[in-house]
């Protein structure tokens, strides 16, 4: 029985994908196996020793100490593409609101008092406030191609209008989703100067905080538009707001609200709901919960964010998963020491990952206890856990 601690409401529909028979789920629960969370902050956290992966509901990770989890050998998931589509219907609408000025239009359309007949005249007398201006033939510039870049940038050709991107670390598979006429910038710099709205899709690292800074807001043309519906630090704030007011930035549109930002006329603040539909937070715990059961279960992993990807398909015997530092002759260590012990190696996988590896072995016979505490007694071995026998197919 597997030990789940949640540390938000997770959806159903993600709970659901694990039996209850094998896992005990609830949110204050002893030695917990893995832990589910949400947006809980978990850095000042004791994190139990017992814990031996956690699974972000969602796609950033800033809320989880992963290098103090990485350094204990837990895998940490997360569920990357679950809440494009909600992301990108979000970017879609905050360049129609930036565009047609609806945010200001709607503020001064609920401001009017009086008569209908004295409205409908203010509403003539007003309206010329609020042009704006349409999308065909404007060029949107996306800064990071992941899942949820790729689908703007193909919403928004869709839409007609041009679009530039940028992502040094593109994957193949993004790249196989993206349309073949979004045309790629040499770089951050080529892509500002070229855009009239900048959308960003990136984490926030110490390489991308205040990508978006006075002297690249001064390299871009005139009027144009930015939308942040990524993580909040990545746009130096302060330096957008003397933009606007100089009237070199057209808008501003993201979702982190703050004291500098929220009244401002120019400024589309919204309450973080990029990922907030019932839809993506179906699919966002549907998705971290299966690639638990199968890390918990099985050994393999996807989508984690500081382990490699291994899969290791069960035909037969009884694995082992051992996670560790990436050093010379770590699987030779543990082949002999199984050998010692008149374990043989059925089947065996090992992947690595920056300073971390990981080795699924299926050996023919249990693994006694004894022999878990000398592979977990070699030099390096961060986490050693027997995952049981299945029979052979």
């Amino acid at each position: 029985m597997y030990k789940i601690l949640t540390l938000n409401n997770i959806s159903l529909a993600g709970l659901e994908r694990l039996p209850r028979d094998r896992f005990e789920i609830a949110s204050e629960i002893s030695h917990p196996d893995a832990v589910l969370v949400r947006s809980a902050k978990m850095h000042d956290m004791e994190i139990p020793d017992t814990v031996k992966a956690i699974g972000r509901a969602g796609a950033g990770v800033n809320n989880i100490p992963v290098d103090r989890m990485s350094a204990r050998g837990v895998a940490v998931f997360n569920a990357p593409g679950a809440n494009a589509n909600a992301v990108k219907e979000l970017v879609l609408a905050g360049m129609l609101m930036a565009a047609r000025n609806i945010a200001q239009g709607w503020s001064f359309a609920r401001g009017l008092e009086g008569e209908d007949a004295s409205i409908s005249k203010a509403v003539e007398a007003g309206k010329k406030d609020f042009v704006g201006f349409e999308l065909p033939g404007r060029t949107l510039g996306v800064i990071g191609l992941g899942a949820i870049g790729v689908l703007v940038a193909n919403a928004a050709r869709a839409l007609g209008m041009r679009v530039i991107g940028y992502d040094p670390s593109i994957t193949v598979r993004a790249a196989w989703k993206l349309e073949s006429n979004v045309e790629a910038a040499l770089s951050i710099d080529d892509l500002v100067s070229r855009s009239d709205f900048i959308s960003f899709h990136v984490p926030l690292t110490d390489q991308t905080r205040h990508m978006i800074n006075a002297e690249r807001i001064a390299a871009m043309p005139d009027g144009a538009v930015l939308l942040n519906f990524s993580r909040d630090g990545i746009i130096d704030d302060q330096a957008a707001v003397e933009a606007l007011n100089e009237r070199k930035l057209y808008a501003y549109v993201c979702d982190f609200p703050s004291n500098l930002l929220k009244d401002h006329p120019r400024v589309i603040t919204l309450p973080h709901l990029g990922a907030s539909t019932s839809e993506a937070e179906e699919n966002c715990a549907v998705m971290v919960a299966d690639q638990l059961r199968a890390y918990l279960e099985d050994g393999n992993i996807r989508n984690s964010v500081n382990f490699p990807e291994i899969d290791l398909p069960r035909n037969g015997g009884h694995r082992l998963a051992v996670v560790n530092s990436n050093v010379p002759n770590m699987v030779g260590q543990i082949s002999t020491l199984l050998a010692d012990t008149k374990l043989n190696i059925i089947d065996m996988l090992n992947r690595s990952r920056g300073d971390l590896a990981v080795t699924l072995i299926d050996v023919d016979h249990a693994c006694e206890p004894e022999t878990l505490e000398r592979i977990a007694a070699i030099e390096g071995v961060l986490m050693v856990r027997a995952l049981g026998g299945r029979k052979l197919t």
